[in-house]
């Protein structure tokens, strides 16, 4: 056995004169033939696995691009207002996603130099201020997804209610108008009864000066809303209703609302506004001295939730005060030439104006003289700048339609 296995050697390596069978002839031709050949070639998976795994995800991922647009093509043809909320609902994934990404490294930076909130520049502080908001409005989406199958009734109602459920991520630019109009048509209707409030406390006012200048402040702001501009303004019963009591309470400040240089109302200077300062910052106007219907009107005008406790009612104006407050000092800082039109009008809507259908240097002067105020407050006269969401944008050129 052993001479066998030399022979067919041999005969592999030089040739033999030896006749073999033919079985043992094949086997030595397949020999030859390897020899011949050398070693099989190692393929490309065995020398560089990485890469070839990197192709193969590549491939992957162009064909899933080429099967998504002949999707889209698809969706387009056949069902173009579907295409619309699907292609709308995508990309505000997308925006939430990156949102979130960028939410995250700011977070990030904050714990690693121990930066607090009101340190950080004016666009990272309204990011994370937008980002909070738009996860509360989710969250109530994720607690009612949790029990089996109830995603399906979750996208039904998304669909039902996308101003009530969804976030501007997920509307479309008709439906971004529309809502904003929807919101600040709500919190217009709480002018009024802010403004009420501020009539009425005219007379607990100690200080004559100060008591002065709130009246005349009244009788500038307030003669907007008893000469409304249409007939159907749901301002008009409290209009008479505030004509009826200026008469009995206030003689003085109603011949000053009958007067006609004033009979269109007028927008208010800033340093009308800033004159009141002290009457914001103590009794009568103090935050810590406003009564419960007064926080739930202001609560509308800032579109908060008005259905909480006082103690609660208060703590949230207050909050929310405060964090307007540190954006308009960093807005100070960064400079309003520095932001994008869009950015401009959502600071001038967060600030009570409605800013969709003002025109964009309007909109920056507006914000300048907000700005003004708000820079030369206090901490304790912030209750100057709740109520300034009222003063200084219910009379505001453009801002009736």
């Amino acid at each position: 056995m052993a001479l066998s296995r030399v022979c067919w050697a041999r005969a592999a390596l030089w040739g033999s004169a030896v006749t073999l069978g033919p079985h043992v002839t094949r086997k030595l031709q397949l020999v030859r033939c390897g020899l011949a050949w050398g070693a099989p070639r190692s393929s490309k998976l065995h020398l560089s696995p990485k890469a070839d795994v990197k192709s193969l995800i590549s491939y992957v991922v162009a064909k899933t691009k080429v099967i998504n647009g002949k999707y889209h093509r698809f969706l387009g043809r056949h069902f173009p207002r579907f295409y619309v909320l699907y292609t709308v609902f995508m990309k505000g994934l997308q925006m939430l996603w990156a949102d979130a990404k960028k939410a995250r490294r700011i977070k990030a930076n904050m714990w690693k130099h121990n930066i607090k909130f009101h340190q950080l520049p004016y666009r990272e502080m309204e990011h994370l201020r937008q980002f909070r908001r738009d996860v509360t409005k989710c969250l109530f989406l994720g607690i009612i997804s949790i029990p089996p199958f109830a995603n399906y009734l979750v996208f039904l109602l998304m669909y039902l209610f996308p101003r009530q459920l969804l976030i501007q991520h997920f509307w479309t630019p008709k439906q971004q108008i529309d809502f904003l109009d929807i919101y600040h048509a709500r919190r217009k209707q709480s002018h009024p009864e802010i403004l009420c409030h501020l009539e009425k406390v005219i007379p607990l006012v100690s200080d004559a000066g100060l008591r002065w200048h709130l009246t005349e402040l009244c009788t500038k702001v307030l003669f907007q809303l008893t000469l409304p501009a249409d007939s159907d303004s749901c301002e008009i019963p409290f209009a008479l209703k505030l004509g009826q009591r200026a008469r009995q309470n206030l003689p003085n400040l109603y011949q000053s609302l009958t007067s006609p240089k004033i009979q269109h109302g007028t927008h208010p200077a800033i340093h009308d506004i800033l004159a009141l300062r002290e009457c914001f910052s103590n009794h009568p106007l103090g935050m810590k001295q406003l009564h419960a219907l007064q926080m739930k009107a202001l609560s509308r005008a800032m579109l908060l939730t008005p259905y909480l406790p006082p103690f609660l009612l208060r703590h949230r104006l207050k909050t929310h005060t405060t964090v307007i407050h540190q954006l308009d000092k960093a807005l100070a800082k960064l400079g309003i030439s520095q932001l994008t039109p869009q950015e401009v009008k959502s600071a001038c809507y967060l600030r009570g104006l409605n800013s969709t259908h003002i025109a964009e240097e309007r909109c920056r002067t507006w914000l300048g003289e907000w700005l003004q105020i708000s820079c030369s407050l206090k901490e304790a006269e912030l209750s100057l700048l709740l109520h300034n969401v009222v003063l200084l944008s219910i009379n505001y050129t453009g801002t009736r339609r």
